[in-house]
Order: C-alpha cells, then structure tokens, then sequence
C-alpha cells in the first residue's frame, strides 16, 4: 500500500536550509539536486515500506539514514509524515529536541 506523503513545515525548511547551505558552500546547485533526488527516492520508498527505517526511543517515530542526514517520521496506514531532516554533524541534542 502506498501512503501519502506529507512533508511537515520543519521537514521543509530544513530542506530547504540544507539545499541552501550546500547551493552556497558549492556554488552550485548539483549537489543539491542531487541530495533532494535521494530524499525524495527514500520517501518514497519509506510510503510503501515505512518499517523499513530504525525505531526511534520515541513511540511511532521512525528515522531513516539517507547519506549523512536523518530522515524522521511517523506513519499510519494512510499517511507518511516526514517530520524532520536532521544532519547528523550537528549537536546531538538538537536530535533530543525534535524527538520529544
């Protein structure tokens, strides 16, 4: 069964921030197509196999593991919600915050 998607406010400005980041350190924008190519091909995939990512410590709340970024969600037999885009270089406990 494949579950629509729905990106949260959060998951798009922290895309939207990533993709800004890198638009900026590259000069380019490949890179960041790139990275939203493989967002989007796991999203995907996580609509049809959402057990597929990790459990989280939270109840319902799954991550998946795209490159160096976290990809965290929820989901039901309907829906797949992406909640947040976490880049793993950044402080742990930022991580803590968004799973609570």
């Amino acid at each position: 069964m494949v579950r629509q998607i729905i990106w949260s406010r959060r998951a798009q400005e922290d895309r939207k921030y990533i993709f800004s980041y890198w638009n900026k350190r590259n000069k380019s924008k490949v890179y960041s197509k790139k990275l939203n190519r493989l967002f989007i091909k796991a999203v995907e995939l996580l609509a049809i196999h959402p057990n597929m990512g990790r459990v989280s410590n939270k109840e319902n709340i799954r991550i998946k593991v795209v490159k160096d970024y976290l990809l965290i969600y929820e989901f039901t037999t309907k829906e797949l919600r992406i909640l947040s885009v976490f880049d793993t270089r950044q402080n742990p406990n930022k991580l803590k915050n968004i799973l609570k």
